[in-house]
Order: C-alpha cells, then structure tokens, then sequence
C-alpha cells in the first residue's frame, strides 16, 4: 500500500473512491494546513521547473496558482485582495515583461 502523507485536491478520496479503492485520510488544523500548503508550493514549483513543453508548464502554473490561492485565504485574505496588492508592487516597481536581467550596480 502506498503512503502519501501529503496534501491533496479535495475531490481526491472521492476519485480514489469511484476507483474502488479505501483510503485513510484526517483534517488538518490552520497550523499543519499552511505548513502542507508551503510544501505542495514546493512541489508544484518543482514540477514546473522540470516541465519539458509549454502545455506542461502551464498545467504545472494553474497548480501552484490553485496553492497560491489556497495560502491567500489560509492566511485571511482573497485572490481579489492578492491581486489587488500585485498590481500595486507592479505600479510601484514594475512587472517583468522588459526582461530586464541586471548585471550589477556600481557602489560610491
């Protein structure tokens, strides 16, 4: 029997279910639940990293962007209020579409 230990999409027991299948699973409280959340962030970015086409990239990006989610209302805030502190970083300091790869700065 395999063992996972690791946080899952909530439709998982019921697809592991229609599969036929018994699984064991418990609830997390806030503390463990934030703690699981960072990991799965870990994970989904590595899988990004080691995605080998576009198509995978993205499946990977709409992963971590369901864990970005996640996190901001673990943490009391929503996608709109993330969103909304995202655009003004990006007002205030710019996004990165000029592809800007600064080499270094000159110190006085």
């Amino acid at each position: 029997m395999p063992v996972y230990n690791k946080l899952v999409r909530d439709r998982i027991p019921e697809i592991i279910e229609t599969m036929g299948k018994t699984y064991r699973s418990r609830v997390l409280n806030e503390d463990e639940y934030i703690k699981e959340l960072r990991k799965k962030a870990q994970e989904e970015l590595a899988e990004y990293m080691n995605s080998k086409t576009d198509g995978e990239a993205i499946e990977e990006l709409a992963d971590l962007l369901e864990v970005v989610h996640a996190l901001a209302a673990a943490h009391g805030s929503s996608v709109e209020e993330l969103e909304g502190v995202r655009k003004m970083k990006a007002e205030k300091r710019g996004g990165f579409q000029e592809k800007i790869l600064l080499i270094d700065v000159e110190d006085e």
